[in-house]
């Protein structure tokens, strides 16, 4: 416990300045975010970093990580969009020219996990730095639905959970767990938007914690069926205590492209 306190802290110390600042600074956390996640990917996958498939993998996902801005010097028929389809077909001919030891299930993953990684945490920085004024309290009422999620569901899981929620991919989860947490967060989310200016209607983001908070569980349940998957405990080892960076933004990667689908941002 100790370990975790002292790891999310320091976390803490760099993350809320980059937060606060935005910009630049957030777009460059949100690259280094996500060339950590897939490589964790890679790790938990067995494959080797030092190689031309995360290479190409890597390119697709901060492809899709940077801002639409950094793509304007690109030709007109080019965006971000054909230059991730171009990368994509680049590992589908390495299942060619390596014979099938890279096969079109390990692109697969490549790809998919380029898409999961990249969306999410392209919308931690495209959300963050809205135009209209309002990018960083939008930013902060997702989180604090995430949050008060996990801590609700902890907090409510420990004390009343009976009913397993989940228990062939999530042994601890349980419905009581989930429901806490979104009562949590609808509760967190009032104070929220009564206190912070956010520029939307607040009744509007109030009743939209409720969706947040189960996408948010899902998102977390689909982090720990790819574990499981894999036969490891954690994604990876960079924060000790914690895991690894999927591990802490696993509700974060369902909940920030929502934010952003349904037109919040």
């Amino acid at each position: 416990m100790k370990q975790r306190i002292i790891t999310a802290l320091v976390a803490l110390i760099f993350f809320i300045p980059v937060l606060l600042l935005g910009g630049y600074w957030i777009d460059v956390m949100a690259c280094l975010l996500a060339c950590c996640a897939i490589s964790e990917i890679f790790i938990m996958k067995k494959q080797i970093l030092i190689s031309i498939n995360f290479l190409i993998s890597l390119l697709a996902t901060l492809t899709l990580t940077l801002p639409d801005k950094f793509f304007n010097f690109l030709p007109v028929f080019l965006g971000k969009i054909q230059l991730f389809c171009i990368l994509n077909m680049l590992l589908l001919t390495i299942t060619v020219l390596s014979k099938n030891k890279t096969s079109f299930d390990d692109v697969g993953t490549y790809v998919l996990g380029s898409i999961y990684v990249g969306a999410g945490f392209h919308y931690l920085a495209a959300i963050r730095n809205i135009n209209d004024g309002y990018g960083l309290a939008i930013l902060g009422f997702a989180l604090v639905v995430v949050w008060a999620s996990d801590i609700g569901a902890y907090v409510f899981g420990r004390k009343y959970g009976k009913r397993k929620l989940w228990p062939v991919i999530s042994p601890n989860k349980t419905w009581e767990g989930s429901i806490g947490g979104i009562i949590c967060a609808i509760v967190c989310t009032t104070i929220y938007v009564l206190i912070v200016p956010t520029g939307r209607n607040q009744l509007l983001l109030i009743g939209l914690s409720i969706v947040l908070s189960v996408v948010g569980q899902i998102g977390d349940l689909v982090e720990s069926a790819i574990k499981r998957f894999y036969g490891v405990k954690d994604s990876g080892k960079i924060l000790p205590g914690h895991g690894g960076i999927l591990d802490r933004f696993d509700s974060l990667l369902f909940v920030l492209p929502v934010v952003a689908y349904i037109g919040i941002m």
